[in-house]
Order: structure tokens, then sequence, then C-alpha cells
């Protein structure tokens, strides 16, 4: 788990055994490699000098947000309560023994749902503006796990007449019905989906979802080519925006976009990553023949 500098490995990884890719290359210790949605290759603070953050496995949803609030990727109470809230193995249905892993996961559709790991980053770099009675906008939300977090964090259980509001916006249709069949048998979930509190919809992530906005937070779970202008449109002032921006197949850099008081936008690159591309629909269907 410590980190070491100064030495260099050569790595040779199958990315396709059945076309027969090579991807060779020189890596420093302490980054991580990335070869999925949802993985990080360079972290700020402490977690990456206590432990590297894709070792965060658990045996149980308890287990797993135990192990990322010992390698402090969770820092805060109110991202862990709500992960804790949320059972991670309801979601990863088409590998559900390895729901637990800290590892991106299939989940059909040329899709997957993110490592534990990238998920509870970015929640942390989202919980202040995941307060009760917000409104949030998750782009690509593939088997929904991410959405029924922040649903949990922004519902606020109506007190105080709080009651905030999640939509997961998703391309692919089958995704969709499956991410709400995944709500529905969430027994802590369910009465969010029913309530209205949780929105799984149907539509191209890259537009936004104008009629639910502006949004106090959005967040994407694929990376774009360049920050959707419509997704900044639709952030509220004092709004935050965290979206891989690069290209596909390449390093990425994950970024923090807030709205200001004056309507101006700030961005920060907060860490390496590699994501899926935030691309149409037939060009994800597309990648079906290589996987």
């Amino acid at each position: 788990g410590e980190e070491r500098r100064g030495e260099e490995y050569v790595v040779v990884v199958i990315l396709s055994s059945s076309s027969c890719f090579f991807w060779m290359g020189r890596l420093r210790v302490g980054f991580g490699l990335l070869l999925a949605r949802g993985w990080s290759i360079a972290r700020r603070g402490t977690a990456g000098r206590r432990g590297m953050s894709w070792r965060s496995h658990g045996k149980d949803n308890a287990s797993l947000v135990e192990a990322l609030r010992g390698n402090e990727i969770l820092r805060s109470a109110s991202v862990a309560n709500a992960m804790l809230l949320v059972d991670r193995g309801l979601y990863c249905t088409k590998d559900g023994g390895r729901a637990y892993v800290d590892a991106p996961q299939a989940i059909g559709a040329a899709a997957t749902i993110s490592a534990p790991h990238m998920h509870a980053y970015c929640l942390e770099l989202m919980r202040d503006h995941l307060k009760p009675g917000a409104r949030c906008l998750d782009v690509g939300s593939g088997s929904g796990y991410l959405t029924a977090i922040m649903a949990h964090m922004v519902d606020g259980g109506g007190v105080g007449g709080r009651r905030g509001k999640a939509t997961g916006i998703e391309h692919i249709p089958e995704l969709v019905e499956e991410s709400r069949r995944n709500a529905r048998r969430d027994p802590k979930t369910a009465p969010l989906l029913e309530s209205g509190a949780l929105e799984l919809l149907v539509g191209d992530g890259r537009l936004g979802h104008a009629v639910g906005g502006p949004y106090d937070c959005i967040h994407v779970g694929a990376a774009a080519s360049e920050v959707p202008a419509a997704l900044t449109e639709q952030l509220a002032e004092g709004g935050r925006l965290v979206v891989p921006v690069g290209q596909e197949g390449e390093t990425q850099n994950l970024c923090v976009i807030d709205r200001k008081g004056d309507g101006s936008l700030a961005t920060e690159e907060v860490m390496r990553v590699v994501y899926v591309p935030l691309c149409s629909k037939s060009h994800q269907l597309d990648k079906r023949r290589w996987m």
C-alpha cells in the first residue's frame, strides 16, 4: 500500500483477446492503470499515500464502504451514509459475485458501472451541492446506482419540506428499464422512485434535461471531447458540474466546473482518468461486437 517513487516497470496488457490488441508502455509506480470506465490514474491527497483506491474491496456493501473509508477516499459522513443506503449488489446484475470488488463491472449494452472508488471520489466532489432540497442530474446513469445515491442525499426525508430530486438520463432504453428494475427491488430506494424524488429517463445526456433544471449539481459518467454547452447552461447559480473531458481511448481530465454568482464558470482539473466516451447511441452499441 505504500507508494514508492523513481521506479519504472514495463507493462503488457491484453486489451482484447479476440482481436489480439496489445498495449505496451512504461508506468511510474504511484499511478494506476486504467482499462475501463471509472478508473483513476492520479489522485490527490492522502488516499494516494495510504493505499491504492482499487484495493478498496468488500465482501458486502457495508465492508466495501468501510474499505473506502479506511483508504480515506470516503471522507464525509453524508456520502458514506448514502452509499450504505444503496446496496451496490442490487445494481450489478450481470456479475453479482463481483459487485463489491473495487473495479468497473459490465452492465450490458457495452456499458459499465464505474469502480466504487470513482463513485466515491465524485460524490465527495459533489457533496456540498447534494444537500437536502437540491436538484441534480446524472448523465449516463446506466445501472441507476449513482443516481440512487444522489437521490438519497438530496431527498432529506422531506425534513422541513426540503425534498430534492435526482434525475438520471441514459440513451440506451434497455439500460433505463434495467435501472428502474434495480431501484424497485432496492427496498430503501424504491420509495424515492415511487415518489418522484428519483427519476430515470431515456434521453441524450449530451443535451442534459432542461425541463428539470436548473441543477445544483450535474455528474457525467462518460468522457466528453469538450464540455457540453447544454450542461453548463443548465447549471444553477452556485451549481457544480463534474465531468471527465478528453478523447476516447486516451487519458482524460476529471474536471470540476462551478457557476459563480456573476454567471461565469470556474474550471479545475482534479485528476487523470479514463472513461468510455460520451457518444451517440449508435457509436456505443457498435462496441458490442468488440466485447
